[in-house]
C-alpha cells in the first residue's frame, strides 16, 4: 500500500457524526498530497452550513497528527464541486439505505 492510500485509510476513521459514515466513503475527500512529514487534504462537507464542521475538520487533523511521521496537516475546505450523494461509495450508499 502506498502512503497516499495509507493516509486514505487513516481518514476512514473520521466519521460524519450525523450520518455515521466515514468521510472517505461519503466522498468528502477530494485530494491528498503527501509531502513527507506534511500532509495536505482538500475536502468538502455535505453542506456549507454543516454544524459538524469543526468536529469533522478537527478529526482529520487529529487522526493525521497522531501518526509519528507527520508533523503538519493542512486541511483545505472547498465548496466546489458541491457534494452530492452520487459521490458516496457503494458501501456508504448501502449503509444509508440508498439501495
Amino acid at each position: 500500500m502506498d502512503r497516499t492510500e495509507q493516509i486514505r485509510e487513516w481518514l476512514r476513521e473520521v466519521y460524519d457524526p450525523e450520518l455515521g459514515v466515514n468521510i472517505v466513503d461519503l466522498g468528502l475527500v477530494f485530494d491528498i498530497r503527501d509531502q513527507g512529514d506534511r500532509i495536505y487534504v482538500q475536502m468538502t462537507l455535505t453542506t456549507p452550513g454543516c454544524p459538524m464542521h469543526d468536529t469533522i475538520v478537527g478529526g482529520v487533523k487529529r487522526i493525521l497528527e497522531e501518526q509519528p511521521e507527520v508533523s503538519e496537516v493542512e486541511v483545505d475546505l472547498v465548496w466546489e464541486p458541491h457534494w452530492s450523494p452520487y459521490m458516496m461509495s457503494e458501501e456508504a450508499k448501502r449503509q444509508l439505505g440508498y439501495f
